[in-house]
């Protein structure tokens, strides 16, 4: 069996902020049928050190960037689990990066020795575990296979996956001696980025291979437009780059285990839930009813929803939202419901059982992103029959087939995917989920082709298997 050390921030359902939650705590049993351990290391969160007392201690640190670290381990929450305990780092209040708002001023510090223990742990192994592959997820481990490298790899490979490029981990050229890195290597086709440091881009520049969330964002980011000043480094090494969906958890985001079940077999309990979930948000809608659960952003396309919704809303549509992020647009979502109301309603904030409803209950569901490296809301509305409308990019692209004539007559249609980014378009796809709509037996066609298109794990854990296999060798 191979082993894998799995490095990052977050892991459901320990903490999450995010996606990269949903993914590493997702790995593990993805690869374990396949005949790969997969061990995540962690830092030890205030809400984590509680699990300190039932895990060994495996590792200590006397000087880690500031104070003593220790690793325990242990089996948490069905995960085979390394927690870094490291008090002046990360036993804070606030989330994993930030509290009330400000990200806290030493982050650089905290990742790295987050880092620095992975490729410790990588190459010296801990109580008598040693993995053949290092797996950093993001900037906040991207320092992990830069370590590793510089240190000595001691027959370990390592891969770095890119989440979302839009977080690099940046830092003051200054720090270069604190964070342990060598002087020798600051140079443009090494550490240095931009006259400083960014911890994704050392990951980039020294792990074995590179590996992103979607196909089409792989080759999104050696562009301009998507690859965010990181472009140039990724087309440099694009014989190691290669582009992997997430999955999705298909035994908790499935319409049969809801509380009022439904799925291919008896698609009746769709309109059952509709109609809860109408008179949950006090909703009166003739036409389709879409929802949209996302962070409120710009990146996400929320502001086109604005633009594009008011005739989709006169065709006869209606519109459920759940979601937070920036103040103006939760205001302009707010907006809306006042405006249209009985036809759309806001609820800010995220619930999870809600959304769980929503996606039951809805018949499509919005994804307007401006970048969307994978995405799992599209898969989601794909499980439950909850059309997605999406943009053409990124992960979008990867999972969502268009219902043009051609795919419906070919019964693969899975949704409506539109191209450019803009209102112009959205609105013309709001347009055609409305005819689409109207027509009760071609969209039972596309919801049950939507349904039964795979969004598991499977296809992607062979994936990374073979590139465990070819780092392990």
């Amino acid at each position: 069996m191979g082993k894998v050390l799995s490095v990052a921030s977050e892991c459901v359902p320990l903490v999450k902020t995010g996606g990269l939650a949903d993914v590493v705590g997702a790995l593990p049993g993805a690869m374990a049928p396949l005949g790969w351990e997969m061990r995540v290391l962690l830092p030890a969160y205030r809400a984590l050190r509680p699990h300190l007392a039932k895990m060994a201690l495996v590792l200590e640190e006397a000087d880690l960037f500031g104070g003593r670290g220790q690793v325990f381990f242990g089996q948490i929450e069905g995960l085979e689990l390394y927690l870094l305990d490291a008090p002046h780092l990360y036993d804070r209040e606030g989330g994993p990066y930030s509290v009330a708002g400000k990200d806290f001023a030493d982050n650089s510090q905290r990742f790295a020795a987050l880092s620095w223990v992975a490729a410790r742990m990588a190459r010296e192994g801990a109580n008598g575990w040693k993995p053949g592959v290092l797996h950093a997820h993001d900037w906040q481990a991207g320092f992990a296979p830069a370590y590793l490298s510089y240190g000595g790899a001691a027959g370990v490979g390592s891969l770095i996956t890119v989440h979302n490029i839009a977080f690099q981990g940046w830092a003051a050229a200054g720090q270069l001696k604190e964070l342990r890195l060598p002087l020798a290597e600051f140079h443009s086709a090494g550490l240095e980025y931009y006259g400083g440091l960014s911890s994704l881009k050392a990951a980039l520049v020294t792990a074995g291979r590179i590996t992103t969330v979607s196909p089409t964002y792989a080759a999104e980011l050696m562009r301009p437009e998507f690859g965010m000043g990181l472009q140039g480094v990724i087309a440099a090494r694009a014989g190691v780059v290669s582009g992997i969906l997430n999955g999705v958890d298909a035994a908790v985001w499935s319409p049969e285990a809801e509380p009022l079940p439904y799925g291919v077999k008896a698609m009746r309990g769709k309109a059952v839930n509709r109609a809860a979930l109408c008179a949950e948000f006090g909703l009166d809608v003739p036409g389709p009813l879409a929802i949209l659960v996302s962070r409120l952003t710009e990146q996400k396309g929320i502001d086109l929803v604005t633009e594009a919704i008011p005739d989709f809303i006169a065709g006869g549509g209606g519109l459920a939202v759940l979601g937070s992020g920036d103040p103006a647009l939760e205001g302009a979502m707010l907006g809306l419901a006042a405006r249209y109301r009985g036809r759309v309603a806001v609820r800010i904030g995220y619930d999870e059982a809600l959304s769980h409803r929503m996606f039951a209950g809805g018949d499509a569901v919005l994804v307007p992103s401006r970048f969307e490296p994978c995405g799992l809301t599209q898969m989601y509305g794909l499980r439950y029959g909850t059309l997605p409308v999406v943009s053409a990019v990124g992960g979008l692209s990867d999972t969502v087939i268009n219902a043009s004539p051609a795919t419906m007559a070919a019964g693969v249609a899975t949704g409506i995917v539109f191209h450019p980014v803009d209102s112009l378009a959205f609105g013309q796809a709001l347009r055609q989920l409305l005819a689409l709509h109207g027509d009760k037996g071609i969209w039972t066609n596309v919801q049950l082709s939507a349904m039964r298109h795979p969004v598991g794990w499977e296809a992607s854990a062979q994936a990374y298997a073979r590139i465990y296999e070819d780092l392990a060798q």
